[in-house]
């Protein structure tokens, strides 16, 4: 089932709620401070449960390295270092 944009699986509960999942949904993503993208919610031997998880895969931007630094974005740069990425000779993947 799909709750709220999150692919769950619940097996050996046949009365669990989707008030209850989306609470283990809420407590995981406040634990993990990322978003889920998938949950299974099962028995475990000793009477608990067990919640099997991954998180959506992160996110990140693009980092270069143009003349010994390592940056994201060359918006704080100065004009001549501005000027100098833009006179470097880019290369292409092939």
């Amino acid at each position: 089932m799909n709750v709220n944009g999150i692919n769950v699986t619940v097996t050996g509960f046949n009365d669990m709620t989707e008030k209850e999942i989306i609470g283990y949904i809420e407590m995981l993503q406040n634990e993990n401070q990322e978003e889920l993208a998938q949950l299974t919610i099962s028995p475990a031997d000793d009477g608990e449960i067990n919640l099997d998880y991954e998180l959506q895969p992160a996110k990140f931007e693009r980092i270069r390295r143009i003349t010994g630094y390592l940056v994201g974005t060359i918006d704080r740069w100065n004009n001549a270092k501005r000027a100098e990425e833009h006179d470097r000779v880019k290369h292409g993947l092939n």
